[in-house]
């Protein structure tokens, strides 16, 4: 089955598609990788979605008119995947869509709104689509994330001692596929999402990220400024969890700045680099890890690399390249898993993962061109996740 995968994290920088030939033989799924194809949001959008976005308020007009475009965007890379990817022969679409916020009071999920309408999709590809895939696992009492902790349960089950993979977005999360209990996945706090904001803030918006680490590596870390930051009391909370930038955000980061104004750019955006770096180390430590399995878009920061690697004292540190699993992709190519599950019937959550009652069926299904016609409900369960070089 061809599916396409389509993911825009919490930088919100652009949309990623990933194509794959999916096959189940016994209890092993097949992920070929078939490519990736990127575009990034428009000057436009970006800006009237950072607008709207917590803590800033919004109107039901602005989140019309950003459902529509974003909608709009996903559609036409899904065009492109399936066209230059696919040889116009997808199956089925997944669309993670733009996560907007995340409902979190006193530890618990209420909900969860990504947007991005799926008919767009739908109409312009002509493939069925399935999306809205957090808020089942919401529903069912669970954290809505780290949504991905499935697909690596299955692609680490089987390496020794206890494999962690790790995703650096906007936000950190982990998953802790191996060890003699039960997986466990949560978010760690933010990866990009405070360097991000620190760049954009403090250098009047030019740069909208620190590339290559650059400022970072000119800075000097701030001591003081560190460990205010990491008095932030989701830190010590017990996974499963699960944070967004509703808490990780730039108002958060100049609160604790104010006393502070007297440090360089460079300084400020080194110490929260190296926040991530510690309070990612400090979890994976916390899960006695024997290796490191890295994905997302902070691995293309040599700085916070760096700074990473020495946090975590020895521990391997490895891209998911190294598995067949191309690392800029991974996050699409998860959820084009996703995809294939809940088109064969077939639960995409582990609920010690996310913290949910019960495995559950995930998303919505829109219809594509020629109607809606589904698989065969699966007579067997995946169990292991292989990727199958080109």
């Amino acid at each position: 089955m061809r599916i396409i995968g389509l993911m825009s994290g919490t930088s919100y920088d652009a949309v990623d598609a990933a194509a794959a030939d999916l096959t189940l033989e016994g209890h092993t799924l097949l992920l070929t990788p078939l490519g990736m194809v990127s575009e990034p949001y428009s000057e436009d959008l970006r800006t009237a979605l950072a607008a709207a976005l917590p803590p800033a308020p919004t109107t039901m007009a602005d989140v019309c008119m950003l459902d529509t475009r974003i909608g709009q965007a996903f559609a036409a890379v899904a065009t492109r995947a399936d066209r230059e990817l696919c040889d116009g022969r997808a199956d089925l679409v997944v669309s993670h869509g733009q996560t907007v916020y995340h409902w979190v009071e006193q530890g618990r999920v209420h909900g969860t709104l990504q947007i991005g309408s799926p008919s767009w999709i739908a109409e312009a590809t002509g493939r069925p689509v399935v999306s809205d895939l957090r808020t089942r696992d919401v529903a069912a009492r669970g954290q809505g994330a780290p949504l991905v902790s499935i697909v690596d349960v299955m692609w680490l089950r089987g390496r020794p001692g206890v494999p962690v993979a790790l995703n650096l977005g906007g936000i950190a999360n982990l998953t802790v596929a191996g060890g003699d209990g039960d997986p466990v996945a949560f978010d760690t706090g933010p990866a990009n999402a405070l360097i991000d904001a620190a760049v954009h803030a403090l250098t009047d918006g030019r740069p909208a990220y620190d590339r290559d680490g650059e400022l970072a590596a000119r800075g000097t870390v701030d001591t003081a400024l560190l460990n205010c930051l990491l008095d932030e009391p989701y830190y010590v909370k017990p996974p499963p969890k699960t944070t967004g930038k509703e808490l990780f955000h730039w108002p958060y980061l100049q609160a604790a700045l104010i006393g502070r104004e007297h440090l360089a750019v460079e300084d400020v955006v080194a110490t929260v680099t190296h926040l991530t770096a510690r309070t990612v180390a400090d979890a994976i430590d916390a899960a006695g890890a024997s290796e490191v399995i890295a994905s997302g878009g902070g691995t293309l920061n040599p700085t916070l690399m760096s700074m990473l690697r020495t946090e975590l004292r020895g521990v391997p540190l490895l891209p998911s390249d190294d598995l067949g699993m191309p690392s800029a992709g991974k996050e699409a190519y998860a959820f084009a898993v996703l995809g294939y599950l809940t088109a064969h019937g077939l639960a995409g959550t582990v609920p010690a993962c996310t913290g949910a009652r019960r495995p559950s069926i995930l998303g919505s299904i829109t219809p594509g061109g020629r109607g809606l016609r589904l698989p065969e409900p699966a007579r067997t369960t995946p169990l292991r996740l292989r990727v199958v070089a080109v």
